[in-house]
Formats: structure tokens, C-alpha cells, sequence
């Protein structure tokens, strides 16, 4: 097994995000991965995680940090932005290694001349929709240390995870009413559910984006272009189903009458699956093929020994003016539990250059943003 994905694995709530795969994607749309290790002694920055094989035995502490190096060719070229997705990894509980952490933190990021550090790690300050019943003991001290709630939250803050350690007839009993008469009427409108085929990797994964490309269009979300997404799944796919500390993604597909109508991905690690990317066609979404697939994600987590299945984002405002509110609808009828977590901050080195990067930087990604959505209708109207 991977010797960064053996470290981290044994750290509190290690995440997907964090482990040797994704930064090996990251890698490839120009961020650096960066390892950072604690011991009971030291502080190690390792540019090559291979030099962390002696360190699976004592680490209290990890983090992966991606860097990007902006304005390369200009009189700025050594600023950066640093980002550790679902990162760092530790006991938050633990006082003093969380302040020793933080303290390496926000010198790390001096060091690298970062205009910010952000950092998003899977703190769940509260459960259920009640925002009053939130822990503020840690985004308190975070604020105390001149850390920032950040403005681009790149995760969801918020998310439903399903209990996967009780038997499927318990889960299935948690749902709604409602989501097990969908499930079953899937099944009574023969909907089959089918893994992809490994022979023909690359024409299935190709099928797949052009569906998630068209659930992007009809349901309004910006995606990346095809390219990325080959390269996400097929680095997870490529990882041994055998090997539940090594991550892995597996894409489902339902068919009705042979013909793809709608697909997911689940993706695992360390005992936690994650449903990351759904699609679905237009075509017989009334046979209700989603809700077959989630529960079919979930047994094959579960007999993956997964104990909780994360469903990927929930509204920041449980009202009806929160546009997830649909999505979060449909995720809280399959048994979920509102997880409310600490979400992204930031760490400025600079405060003047921080302030100037976040006056522009939301304006330019909206801008992409339109422009992403424009292209993908375009892709999707040559196809």
C-alpha cells in the first residue's frame, strides 16, 4: 500500500481528498502536492512522498497541501495559493497538538510565500438542521489567530452521511417512506444496475461524462471539461478493490431495456464511501433509477466494510431559499443525518494582498463559470 495513504489512514477522519491518488490528479492542472508530517518530534514538509515510508509508525499529525504558483512569468512570481482539501489530519480534540499544528501551519505558509493557506478539515461542529447546536469552540480560536471564514468555499460545508454499521434491512428502515416505494418501483420497472466494463474502460468513462454532462445543462452546474474527469476516475479505478486503505472508485450504471439512464460514483477509503458524482438522462427518470442506485451504492460500501456513506453537500440554510434544498430533499429520505462541519479558512500572510486576490478572484471564477457552462451546451449540441 501507498506509504502517504498508510499514514493518513491511520489518522482521525482521513478523507479521499487527502490521500496519494488525488494528489496525483491535482498534479496534473498544475498544483505542486506538498506532504507535511508531525511527529511527537518533529515537523517534516516532503516534497516526495515515498521519503515518508519510515514515518507510517509515528505520525500523530499529516496533511496534504496543494500549491499553485500564480502570475509565473510577472515581477510576482514566487506568490502562491495553498489549499489542504479535507485537511489537516489530526486529533482536533487534542489541545496542544492542535495548536502546534496550526502554529507549523501559518510559518509554512509564510515560508511559501503564499498570499493565503486554506484549509477545510472534516471538523463536524454540529448535527441535524438546528445551526444553533454548533461546537464555535475551534472557529473561535481560529479567528483568535487571525484565520478567516473563506469566501470561495471550495466543499461543501455541510453534508448527509448515511449509518452504514447496522444491517441493510436497519438502513433500509431509516429511509423514507417515500425513497423505499422508489426503490422498490425501480425494481418492478426493471431497472438493472450493472458495473463498467474494465475492457472497454475508456469508451464506458466517455459515455458517463457526456450523461453527467447533460445533468449539468438540464440541472443548472458547472463541470469541468472530459478530460479531468477521465483523469479522476480512471487514477481512483486503477487502485485494488482488495485493499480497503487504498482508495478506489467504483461507477455504477442502471439500465433500462440496455440502454444507460443514469450512473454514479462511489468512491471509498478507510472505511468512508462518498457518492461524488451522479448523473442521469432525461429519458425514464419517472422509473426512479436514482434511488435504485443509491441503495445499491450503499451495499456495496457495506460489504466493503465502509461504516458511513457520505452523500456530498447540503444546503448552508435549511429553507426554501437555499438551491440545494431539492438536492438535500432527496438525500435526507435515504436515512441521512445532517453532518454540520467547521467548513473553509483561510490564513493571510499578507493581509493587503489577501484582500486584493479576494476582490478579484470571485469575479473572474463567475466569469469562467459562465464561460464553462456555455461550452459544455456547445460540446453537448455537437455530440
Amino acid at each position: 500500500m501507498n506509504a502517504w495513504n498508510q499514514i493518513i489512514s491511520a489518522l482521525p477522519n482521513p478523507h479521499f481528498l487527502q490521500t496519494y491518488e488525488w494528489a496525483q490528479v491535482k498534479a496534473q492542472y498544475g498544483w505542486e502536492p506538498i506532504y507535511l508530517v508531525w511527529t511527537e518530534k518533529q515537523f517534516l514538509v516532503v516534497n516526495n512522498q515515498s521519503d515518508n515510508s519510515s514515518l507510517t509508525d509515528n505520525c500523530i499529525a499529516a496533511c496534504l497541501v496543494l500549491k499553485r504558483t500564480i502570475l509565473r512569468n510577472a515581477f510576482a512570481a514566487r506568490l502562491s495559493v495553498l489549499y489542504a482539501p479535507k485537511g489537516p489530519l489530526l486529533d482536533w480534540e487534542n489541545e496542544s497538538l492542535r495548536n502546534r499544528v496550526l502554529n507549523d501551519l501559518q510559518t509554512f505558509a509564510k515560508r511559501q510565500g503564499a498570499i493565503f493557506l486554506k484549509i477545510d478539515p472534516d471538523i463536524v461542529l454540529g448535527r441535524g438542521t438546528d445551526l444553533g447546536n454548533s461546537d464555535l469552540t475551534i472557529p473561535s480560536e481560529m479567528r483568535r489567530r487571525g484565520w478567516v471564514e473563506s469566501r470561495e468555499q471550495i466543499q461543501f460545508k455541510n453534508t448527509v452521511v448515511v449509518d452504514l454499521s447496522e444491517s441493510e434491512e436497519s438502513i433500509l428502515m431509516r429511509m423514507k417512506q417515500k425513497t423505499r416505494y422508489n426503490v422498490r418501483l425501480a425494481e418492478k420497472k426493471n431497472i438493472k444496475l450493472r458495473a463498467v466494463n474494465l475492457e472497454q474502460l475508456d469508451l464506458e468513462l466517455r459515455n458517463l461524462y457526456k450523461m453527467y454532462a447533460e445533468t449539468s445543462v438540464r440541472d443548472g452546474f458547472v463541470i469541468r471539461d472530459e478530460n479531468y474527469y477521465m483523469t479522476v476516475w480512471k487514477i481512483f479505478a486503477q487502485s485494488p478493490i482488495a485493499n480497503s486503505q487504498s482508495p478506489i472508485a467504483v461507477p455504477i450504471i442502471a439500465e433500462y431495456n440496455n440502454e444507460p439512464i443514469a450512473a454514479l460514483f462511489l468512491f471509498m477509503f478507510a472505511r468512508r464511501a462518498y457518492y461524488v458524482y451522479g448523473m442521469s438522462r432525461n429519458a425514464h427518470r419517472e422509473k426512479m433509477p436514482t434511488y435504485l442506485l443509491q441503495w445499491e451504492a450503499m451495499k456495496i460500501a457495506k460489504s466493503h466494510g465502509c461504516l458511513t456513506y457520505d452523500l456530498w453537500g447540503a444546503p448552508n440554510v435549511f429553507d426554501e431559499s437555499d438551491s440545494l434544498r431539492g438536492v438535500y430533499r432527496f438525500k435526507e429520505g435515504l436515512g441521512g443525518e445532517v453532518a454540520r462541519t467547521l467548513g473553509a479558512y483561510d490564513f493571510a500572510p499578507n493581509k493587503i494582498t489577501y484582500a486584493l486576490y479576494s476582490d478579484i478572484m470571485p469575479r473572474l471564477l463567475n466569469f469562467m463559470r459562465l464561460r464553462g457552462k456555455e461550452k459544455t451546451k456547445q460540446a453537448l449540441g455537437s455530440a
